[in-house]
């Protein structure tokens, strides 16, 4: 319904998906005039750079376009019209995600693929074929990884009714963070988002691992293909999160 809703004005959806693309370009922008000045930014060039940027990019452009729509549920908490979506009979978590669904964000997404692309063909990989599977791989675990977080969040907004910029210094803040090196932070961030927040499983641990670079925080080599078990493990605890979070749902009162 919203997808029709949304293409029922051709000319408006396309500048508002082009609006999109061009925002998120801009940050692209931003990194290729730093290298106009310098070769390097924390050991790696720009191509791995845009590497970085293009597989956090399509992993959280295909999560925000998944369940992006999920942050507005404190807005339903707060005035009680999560109720109307507990009587309809289908699940309440896809009946969220589905809520104003932005066709729109296909710009963010179309942006970050065009990124990927443009370095992967730049960059100086000896491709066999595992390596070139780890590509779609990344970006199949860091959706998943995204996704978890989105859910989570979520689920904290049963509690706090309104946490949803909380949930976007995780999301598009870590969004922006995995755009760059983990050599240009500090040591203790970089533990944080390996042990505490996971995202760093979303690129930069199978980046390192694909560009053959190493590990700051010197972690056995077998952490870099751990990503699938941190997706899984991050969805169950958000799924069960999401379903404890339903539960303690008591409507308005009024």
């Amino acid at each position: 319904m919203w997808m029709r809703s949304a293409l029922a004005y051709r000319t408006s959806f396309l500048m508002m998906a082009f609006g999109n693309f061009a925002a998120n370009a801009l940050d692209f922008v931003a990194i290729m005039l730093m290298f106009s000045r310098i070769d390097a930014l924390g050991g790696f060039s720009l191509p791995e750079v845009a590497f970085l940027y293009g597989t956090s990019g399509v992993s959280l452009g295909l999560a925000d376009l998944l369940l992006g729509s999920i942050e507005g549920l404190g807005r339903r908490v707060r005035d009680g019209t999560l109720d109307v979506l507990l009587l309809r009979p289908a699940p309440v978590f896809a009946q969220v995600a589905a809520d104003r669904f932005a066709l729109r964000r296909l710009g963010r997404l179309t942006q970050a693929l065009l990124v990927l692309g443009w370095s992967l063909s730049r960059l100086p990989v000896d491709w066999t074929v595992g390596r070139v599977l780890m590509v779609p791989l990344m970006a199949v675990c860091g959706t998943a990884i995204f996704a978890a977080v989105f859910t989570a969040g979520a689920a904290f907004q049963f509690w706090a009714q309104d946490a949803a910029e909380v949930q976007n210094s995780f999301t598009y803040g870590g969004n922006a963070m995995l755009q760059y090196p983990p050599t240009v932070f500090a040591k203790e961030l970089v533990r944080g988002v390996t042990f505490l927040v996971p995202l760093a499983f979303v690129n930069w641990l199978p980046a390192l691992r694909l560009l053959g670079r190493p590990d700051p925080l010197g972690l056995p080599g077998w952490v870099d293909f751990m990503g699938p078990v941190v997706a899984a493990l991050m969805c169950a605890g958000a799924g069960l999160a999401w379903r404890r979070g339903l539960r303690a749902y008591r409507s308005t009162g009024s």
